[in-house]
């Protein structure tokens, strides 16, 4: 087993990559957090998956052990599925000592963590991950929170888990969309922070395609590595950790106009082509790293064009995004690959071309 630390400002905790459950107790006793009432989230397929066997192996080590199984999927994580969760921990008593782990992907992660956060203004959270965009991003770094009104995370709240245990084995049983979804967030982290881990997926994309072990743990532990790095240095967002949000400005837009029917991976690999697109447009890299871009990205199935959607209604939804400010749409781009700023003030017109180029 191998163990990271993200070193927030507000708390330390370690992300633990293992090929199985078997230490998932001994977590639970290092973050001290035995003897108490627990509760599982899980989704529809996690609790048939891997519900059993998580119990198994922290049998004996809660005073009471519960759970609550969602619909698996976006159109779940809203506030009418947050009401149920309170009412579940009211019936079973939970209280301020208790525990709330995420069994599952990036909806059960930020849906539990959510609810951890603001039940009793605030309890003890764990995450437990399943899915590779889970593993590889979303359960690291604390942002919780839930789809509002048709607007993607448009409530929500930054709050660090106790500690992150992730088993890579789940990986087997996830469906191949699924998987090829997570590799956005492992390729994006290649893109904004760290090149050669970039060139290495690029390199390593059959044995990575293929579930090879050693491959998929470099590329869990080095995509944590790079998370934690960035929430270390700003845990909510006021500067460096901007630099996360590559592609999901025009990928959330996207996934919100789809009905959800797009998953969030496959709509951030369209929003990072745009991104990409317009770093070019803006000077800043050559037409031949989009092209490049949109290799990799086509190698693990992932939509690189979104046709059918109207460039104005992307438009629309993003000027709606957490991160516009005064009008003025707060964009995730490259000076060069391994290289990400905030650029305030793109020209819209510009914008429009990059929506363009992935619609048409």
């Amino acid at each position: 087993m191998e163990t990271l630390y993200v070193k927030a400002k507000s708390t330390d905790y370690p992300i633990y990559i293992n090929d199985s459950f078997s230490e998932l107790k001994n977590a639970f006793i290092e973050a001290g957090l035995e003897g108490r009432k627990i509760c599982i989230i899980c989704d529809s397929n996690t609790n048939k998956l891997y519900l059993e066997k998580v119990i198994n192996e922290i049998n004996g080590l809660f005073s009471h052990i519960c759970h609550f199984s969602f619909k698996a999927g976006e159109n779940s994580k809203n506030l009418d599925v947050i009401s149920e969760f309170y009412k579940f921990f009211i019936e079973n008593k939970l209280d301020r000592k208790s525990v709330i782990a995420a069994l599952g992907g990036g909806v059960a992660g930020d849906m539990a963590g959510f609810a951890a956060s603001t039940f009793m203004r605030g309890i003890n959270f764990v995450q437990i991950p399943t899915s590779l965009l889970a593993q590889v991003d979303s359960s690291v770094g604390g942002k919780t929170g839930v789809d509002f009104m048709g607007n993607k995370n448009m409530i929500g709240a930054f709050y660090q888990p106790n500690f992150v245990y992730i088993n890579s084995n789940t990986l087997k049983s996830l469906p191949q969309r699924e998987f090829c979804a997570g590799m956005a967030e492992a390729i994006k982290h290649g893109y904004i922070i760290d090149e050669q881990y970039l060139n290495e997926i690029e390199a390593n994309k059959e044995n990575i395609k293929n579930l090879e072990t050693n491959s998929i743990h470099s590329l869990i532990y080095k995509s944590c590595k790079n998370k934690a790095y960035v929430v270390s240095k700003d845990e909510k967002e006021s500067g460096l950790r901007e630099i996360l949000n590559f592609g999901h400005t025009f990928g959330h837009a996207v996934e919100s106009l789809s009905g959800f029917s797009l998953i969030h991976g496959e709509c951030v690999a369209a929003g990072m082509t745009a991104g990409l697109y317009l770093s070019s447009k803006m000077g800043m890299i050559d037409m031949d790293e989009v092209l490049r871009a949109k290799r990799l990205l086509s190698y693990f199935m992932l939509p690189v064009n979104v046709k059918g959607y109207d460039k104005a209604e992307i438009l629309n939804k993003m000027l709606l995004d957490k991160k516009t400010k005064n009008n003025k749409i707060n964009l995730v781009l490259l000076k060069k690959i391994g290289e990400a700023y905030t650029e305030k003030s793109a020209p819209q017109d510009l914008i429009l071309s990059a929506i363009e180029y992935i619609v048409n």
